[in-house]
């Protein structure tokens, strides 16, 4: 009895302690939700939209397209090396290497932005003079990206039943058969999931493009190096500090663009997952 008694108690005291941590989260998201859409939807206005920042106030053209360029850059490379990544480690490797692979892909994600920003400082703008510029901001994406478009997608293909494959193979596929026309689709919720995981990090980068992207009050000349763009996150990061309010007010427009950005990205990539899964109607 006392037995039941103590694990009753213990039960609930972390049952309790469980749901305060969870409040305690799910109120510092809500109040940060609540505080960049409240003062940002006050303080944007559709001009932003047209126009280049200009010192301390202006728009967030430039920045837009900047942030748009980078991670376009850093999807380019980071997503068919994840991808193909994952497939490999599910499908082709051994034990031993598939382990090496995870492990490798772990310590990079851990990895602080900081410290990838500054690799890419010694190595892209000085050692590759390359300069600041949308490539090296990209690549330097690209880094924090790859690690986690390579862990959903092997996941994902692990999720799929091993049925699912056997039968593949007794219908004379070859492996590569059986992932592109039966194992690909059940787990193509996963793998969209993992690549919206990695767009919303890179736009929600600031650090390793302070030393790879620099800044660029102008709009992109899309030229690939010796010419530095602006993104999103500066000003979110730069002009809120500033004593100025429309400063500040800019700040909180940029994070307010790419709040709805993100959340655009997120119901698009959802429905092309329904869609492709069958469920729209038009599947087979």
């Amino acid at each position: 009895m006392r037995r039941r008694r103590r694990r009753k108690v213990s039960s609930v005291v972390g049952w309790i302690f469980a749901w305060l941590a969870a409040g305690l989260v799910l109120f510092g998201l809500f109040d940060l939700l609540a505080t960049v859409v409240w003062r940002g939807a006050r303080a944007f206005r559709f001009s932003m939209l047209v126009q280049p920042t200009h010192g301390i106030a202006g728009g967030l053209e430039n920045a837009i397209i900047g942030t748009f360029e980078l991670v376009l850059i850093a999807i380019v490379f980071a997503a068919p090396l994840g991808i193909l990544g994952g497939v490999y480690t599910s499908e082709f490797a051994g034990a031993k290497t598939a382990s090496v692979i995870r492990f490798l892909a772990e310590v990079l994600s851990g990895v602080p932005s900081i410290v990838i920003g500054y690799f890419g400082y010694l190595l892209m703008v000085l050692e590759w003079h390359w300069g600041f510029s949308a490539l090296a901001g990209g690549i330097a994406l690209t880094i924090m990206m790859l690690p986690y478009i390579l862990r959903t997608t092997e996941s994902s293909l692990q999720q799929v039943p091993l049925m699912q494959r056997e039968a593949a193979w007794a219908l004379g596929m070859t492996r590569f058969q059986a992932i592109s026309r039966a194992i690909w689709r059940p787990a193509a919720g996963g793998i969209a999931t993992g690549l919206l995981l990695a767009i919303a990090i890179g736009l929600g980068e600031t650090a390793p493009l302070l030393y790879t992207a620099g800044w660029n009050s102008n709009n992109p000349s899309w030229q690939l190096t010796h010419s530095q763009v602006g993104y999103l996150t500066y000003i979110a990061w730069d002009y809120l500090d500033q004593p100025y309010p429309e400063a500040k007010n800019l700040a909180y427009a940029a994070a307010f663009v790419l709040l709805v950005i993100i959340l655009i990205i997120q119901l698009l990539v959802r429905g092309f997952v329904w869609r492709s899964s069958g469920r729209g109607g038009n599947g087979h």
